[in-house]
């Protein structure tokens, strides 16, 4: 009976030991997603921004309104800029569009195997102001260690009309 006696405790001594480790992945594995979840928001905002920038050209008279349709569309996720911002930090100054006025280098007339296309790109993010993801537990090392990172640049190029 003494020997049995000797053993109590142990497995409440064993879940404390692997308890912490779990709570760490469980943490990073969660914050992995949080970051996939707003990577993608950004990019499906993104798309739908460009899509709404390909239904016009440059020379169209409401196409500056457009232009602020489309950022308020990244964005907030509507054309009026009304509401919160479709993920935190995410800011109008972070979007950039190349179209055939402002980039008519790479933008305009180019050739395709049917045609000239003129095209647009919607780019979310950058080297010159990134959207920086921030982790909300910083000294969980689930992402490497890693309390922020920056996504890089989102893009979208699409063929707008003639």
């Amino acid at each position: 009976m003494v020997i049995g006696r000797r053993q109590n405790g142990v497995a409440g001594v064993e879940f404390a030991i692997v308890l912490i480790p779990l709570l760490v992945m469980l943490t990073g594995i969660t914050e992995f997603g949080r970051a996939m979840y707003y990577y993608n928001t950004i990019a499906k905002a993104a798309r739908d921004a460009a899509r709404l920038m390909s239904t016009q050209t440059p020379s169209d008279p409401s196409y500056p309104n457009l232009i602020n349709q489309a950022t308020c569309t990244a964005v907030y996720g509507n054309p009026t800029c009304a509401g919160a911002p479709l993920v935190p930090g995410l800011a109008p100054a972070m979007v950039s569009i190349c179209d055939r006025a402002s980039c008519p280098g790479t933008h305009a007339n180019v050739a395709t195997g049917t045609g000239v296309i003129n095209l647009v790109t919607f780019t979310v993010g950058g080297s010159n102001n990134p959207y920086i993801f921030q982790s909300l537990a910083p000294l969980t090392p689930g992402l490497f260690g890693v309390a922020s990172f920056d996504f890089g640049p989102i893009s979208v190029t699409m063929r707008q009309i003639l």
